[in-house]
């Protein structure tokens, strides 16, 4: 078992503004996982990524990617669909050069396609990437869509887990907790979604976490992320299964208080018996 705390992106509080920094800044804090983010583009150099990644496993470190935002796999437009594909690539490729263990990558929107349509497509594109990647000499990074909250977000869990069936050992869910709690109209079942991801043979799970927002003017939860003392989803239940059931997991804060819940999130941790 084992089970590793950190920051989406550089913490708040680094006096260093860099990749390099929030790495040493994470150390410093006492988090163990760092989610690079690549989310406005994947502008870090080769050579720079190798030495994030030399960094942090000195610093014992666990790092992942996010890739940029700007992707719709689904698009009807097929420079979008290519320019999507080589924005994952590229984080593929920097995430492999540091040593990430997994990328995450909000992947698409339905469109005008159904369901079946999009599943289809997806797994088309999904192939496509892999195969790219391979020729790049990417062997070692996991491709993980994240779960995602929308009706309109290509990215349920059973969605992405049809592909990681296909695709196995190199397509994951990368699960937000967060996004998962919005889908299902503000529940969540912990113990059958950690059952899914043992039954999928995922070894470790890679993983947001944050609270989300009711919304009194739509009178249904969004995924605006909040501090995860709103208990919405509560971390605490999450934290006691993960401990009973001894679960491998990356835990990555992604709200508005970053490291700090992050350290929250280790405190509670700490509390029931585990870090």
């Amino acid at each position: 078992m084992a089970i590793f705390v950190g920051s989406g992106g550089v913490p708040i509080s680094s006096p260093e503004r860099t990749t390099i920094g929030g790495i040493k800044h994470c150390s410093k804090l006492g988090l163990n996982a760092l989610e690079v983010e690549f989310v406005r583009g994947v502008n870090m150099s080769p050579e720079l990524a190798a030495e994030v990644g030399k960094l942090a496993k000195e610093l014992g470190i666990r790092l992942s990617a996010h890739a940029p935002y700007y992707v719709n796999l689904l698009s009807e437009k097929l420079p979008i669909v290519k320019a999507s594909i080589q924005r994952i690539l590229d984080t593929l490729d920097r995430a492999e050069r540091m040593n990430a263990d997994a990328i995450a990558v909000h992947a698409a929107y339905y469109g005008k396609l159904s369901k079946e349509e999009a599943q289809n497509k997806m797994e088309s594109v999904t192939k496509e990437i892999l195969e790219k990647a391979e020729k790049l000499g990417i062997k070692k990074v996991k491709l993980g869509y994240e779960t995602m909250g929308k009706a309109s977000q290509w990215g349920s869990l059973e969605e992405i887990s049809e592909l990681c069936r296909k695709f196995h050992g190199k397509v994951i869910p990368y699960l937000d907790w967060g996004h998962l709690f919005v889908r299902e109209g503000g529940k969540i079942d912990y113990e059958a979604i950690l059952e899914h991801m043992k039954k999928l043979g995922i070894e470790h799970i890679n993983s947001h976490f944050n609270s989300v927002k009711f919304s009194s003017a739509s009178k249904q939860w969004v995924d605006v992320h909040v501090p995860i003392a709103s208990k919405t989803p509560d971390f605490a239940d999450l934290a006691k299964l993960l401990v009973k059931r001894k679960t491998d997991i990356t835990l990555i804060s992604e709200t508005p208080l970053l490291e700090q819940d992050a350290l929250d999130m280790k405190k509670i941790l700490k509390g029931i018996g585990k870090l």
